[in-house]
């Protein structure tokens, strides 16, 4: 049992231009958590 996409469903990840928005978004994200010193394995200690 399959289920259909809807037409703005495809026409979403059809396009381009959203996608990339999209990705810069979350690639944002993921700096800002990283940057935040909350993804870091290392412990910096002075």
């Amino acid at each position: 049992m399959t289920k259909r996409i809807s037409n703005f469903k495809r026409f979403v990840m059809m396009n381009p231009i959203i996608q990339f928005f999209k990705f810069i978004i979350l690639s944002i994200k993921v700096l800002l958590i990283v940057a935040g010193g909350h993804g870091g394995t290392r412990e910096v200690t002075k």
